[in-house]
């Protein structure tokens, strides 16, 4: 089944308590489309990135099966910059800098070829560009991830909810839950989100897990214990690819396959947070990765006759 990944591709500069890096391949599409290659082949993406972006980086998405006709290439101006720095806890960070540079002026273009998918993945961007992408399809997919951040809330409110009503599935963490839904309860908060249009809500909880929220169905998934975490950057949207790419190597979206994509999405996630940046989710094996996924169903896994 065919999947399309939008999304910023980028350059990150991290440092943790584990180390620094210089700039290192980055953003939402770059991290989402690698994560979803392990279980689909073309994923499509569309992005922007400029000169600056070498073509052994695009070469290293294309040895996954990552198609990139549809990125354009500012060759005069610079990609998408982000540095941070994660504290002891590694669940909080401080932005250091951020450069918009291409992405100030991204208007996607979808590529003919890409027409017809029937998977949509749109990462973290402007609720403005995500519609236009929505709008810019002939045919309206089977199904349309949307991931989000608290930032747009605050500055573009409004528009945020006008493209959330659009989607299916939206992807976002418990404080963004709580912020968007003006609710602290996040059952509440889920209903009052899924009010606003989505059939399907995630809330992700970093290393306590993720929720997933069908009607009145809840699922709980665990966060796998790491005895370390070098990086959490990326790990979200690797999630979020992870979770649509088995949807759409299944062709199936019950309630029951998106419980499993959700175990398959938390599975490539902790790969992610191993090294930094998109090093760990480069080459991966499929016997890794069931093994992973594995170890999250030995976490919730117990015979009922004996409790």
């Amino acid at each position: 089944m065919s999947l399309l990944v939008v999304g910023s591709m980028a350059f990150d500069a991290l440092e943790t308590p584990f180390g620094k890096t210089d700039k290192i391949i980055g953003g939402a599409a770059t991290y989402a489309a690698l994560s979803a290659s392990y279980f689909v082949n073309p994923v499509n993406v569309v992005s922007v990135v400029g000169g600056d972006f070498d073509q052994e980086h695009i070469q290293l998405m294309h040895k996954r099966g990552v198609n990139t006709d549809g990125v354009q290439v500012k060759e005069n101006e610079k990609s998408f910059f982000w540095s941070g720095r994660y504290f002891n806890d590694m669940n909080s960070r401080e932005t250091l800098v951020t450069e918009l540079n291409v992405l100030a002026n991204f208007d996607p273009v979808v590529p003919a070829s890409y027409q017809g998918c029937e998977f949509l993945m749109l990462g973290n961007l402007a609720p403005q560009v995500q519609r236009t992408v929505i709008e810019r399809l002939e045919q309206r997919p089977k199904l349309i991830i949307m991931d989000t951040m608290n930032f747009w809330m605050d500055i573009a409110l409004e528009e945020l909810k006008q493209t959330i009503a659009l989607v299916d599935v939206l992807s976002i963490n418990d404080e963004e839950a709580r912020q968007l839904s003006s609710d602290y309860a996040l059952a509440k908060a889920a209903k009052k989100i899924m009010a606003m249009g989505p059939k399907y809500l995630i809330i992700k909880k970093g290393e306590h897990g993720a929720l997933l929220f069908h009607k009145d169905k809840v699922f709980f998934a665990p966060a796998l214990p790491l005895e370390e975490v070098f990086d959490p950057t990326g790990a979200g949207d690797t999630f979020a690819g992870g979770f649509a790419g088995y949807l759409a190597s299944t062709n199936n979206i019950s309630f029951e396959s998106m419980k499993r994509a959700v175990i398959h999405g938390s599975a490539l996630a902790s790969f992610c947070v191993e090294k930094f940046g998109t090093e760990r989710i480069i080459n991966l094996s499929q016997e890794e990765i069931q093994q992973r996924v594995q170890q999250f169903v030995n976490l919730v896994a117990f015979d009922t006759e004996l409790a």
